[in-house]
């Protein structure tokens, strides 16, 4: 007991102590507690965390300050004889009925604070959030507006062959847009692993979950750019699924929404239209760079058996019917899951894009699978 006395108060234990204390008052406090956020939900969970944060610093000045008290005062040299009492049921009582109390305290305000971020009543606008291994996907439900979102960092970036942006790894090619003001509901699920769905500065973190949908909501109330990502580890590319979501005026909303309407709607006549191979292929390569890339490979040659190559396979070079129905449907026990999200035009272009890329056309049949094939394999599953 002495020796850590003397440890503690000690002149290099000064010395120590003060170094650490200069270095915690030039931190960065803001870059170290938790995000403050932008809407009243949000602060109020920061106003939350900052009470319970200085209760448990009250509390813990308390029991070190008994504690380092107890190591100086009662050393065998101030008390050679030590005292003979093994128990005291006041002492007890006291430091049972204190922490329940404390707990009460806390538990008043939190569970306040639950119930609000745990409102599951519908929203002005409902969003249905899918996690992909590793994109979402958005589907606004009261417009019948549905996309993707890929991460869009420069993979020259990526590998460290160029400076890294201001916004690495948080760049998507396609935003959430919201309106401010307006109540936005998140109904949150997963297709194929589970995800994380988290945007700090709205307070919202919830589980992606296949089978299971969680919900959130919030109000936003001034336009903006906010990020997040996922934190649930669900893969090898876990960390390039950013989540971006877009606050602007209800016009501009409004605006964006008669947009897509009509794209999707062009979308859908694409599908009479006559394709030539170069015009699918040209779309398929896009597609596949997003959605197919990241497993079988730039080059085909995937990163076998987890991913199996495309190229020289007998299924890519010969059976068309066969690829079809395989990524319409997925492969059971395997990593491959169905791509039955995908446009006819899409799904008919990645398709052709593989039949006809890595030197497959040569050795293959060298057919193509056009839109039509995809509706007539849609209508022979009704």
């Amino acid at each position: 007991m002495t020796n850590i006395r003397n440890l503690i108060f000690s002149s290099k234990s000064y010395a120590i102590l003060l170094t650490l204390f200069s270095v915690a008052t030039s931190a960065d406090w803001n870059a170290l507690n938790m995000t403050q956020g932008v809407t009243e939900i949000s602060k109020e969970v920061y106003e939350l965390h900052m009470l319970i944060f200085w209760i448990c610093v009250v509390i813990g000045l308390l029991v070190f300050g008994v504690l380092f008290y107890s190591m100086y005062a009662h050393t065998k040299k101030k008390n050679p004889i030590p005292a003979t009492f093994h128990e005291s049921t006041k002492i007890e009582l006291v430091w049972t009925i204190i922490p329940f109390l404390i707990l009460i305290a806390m538990a008043v305000p939190a569970s306040k604070t639950l119930q609000n971020i745990y409102d599951v009543e519908a929203g002005d606008i409902n969003i249905q959030v899918v996690g992909y291994q590793w994109h979402w996907q958005y589907r606004y439900l009261e417009d019948d507006i549905s996309f993707f979102s890929y991460l869009m960092t420069d993979l020259d970036e990526i590998y460290n062959k160029v400076p890294k942006g201001e916004n690495y790894l948080q760049e998507v090619d396609e935003m959430v847009l919201v309106p401010i003001g307006k109540k936005i509901r998140f109904l949150i699920t997963a297709n194929d692993v589970i995800h994380s769905w988290w945007i700090p500065a709205f307070a919202i973190k919830q589980d992606a979950i296949p089978g299971f949908i969680n919900t959130a909501w919030t109000v936003i109330d001034e336009p903006g750019v906010y990020r997040g990502k996922c934190t649930e580890l669900c893969g090898k590319n876990h960390a390039f699924m950013p989540i971006v979501v877009k606050a602007v005026e209800q016009e501009e909303y409004d605006l964006w929404v008669s947009e897509k309407r009509s794209a999707a709607i062009a979308l859908a006549e694409l599908t009479e239209e006559d394709w030539t191979k170069e015009e699918l292929i040209e779309r398929g390569e896009a597609l596949y760079a997003k959605n197919c890339a990241a497993c079988h490979q730039t080059n085909g040659q995937g990163l076998p058996p987890i991913f199996p190559s495309l190229v020289g396979s007998d299924i890519v070079l010969n059976n068309k019917d066969e690829q079809i129905k395989i990524l319409m449907e997925g492969v059971q026990g395997s990593a491959m899951a169905s791509f039955s999200y995908l446009s006819e035009v899409e799904m008919a272009s990645v398709i052709t894009y593989t039949r006809q890329s890595w030197g497959n056309a040569q050795k293959g049949d060298g057919e193509i699978v056009i839109p039509k094939d995809i509706v007539e394999y849609k209508q022979s599953k009704i």
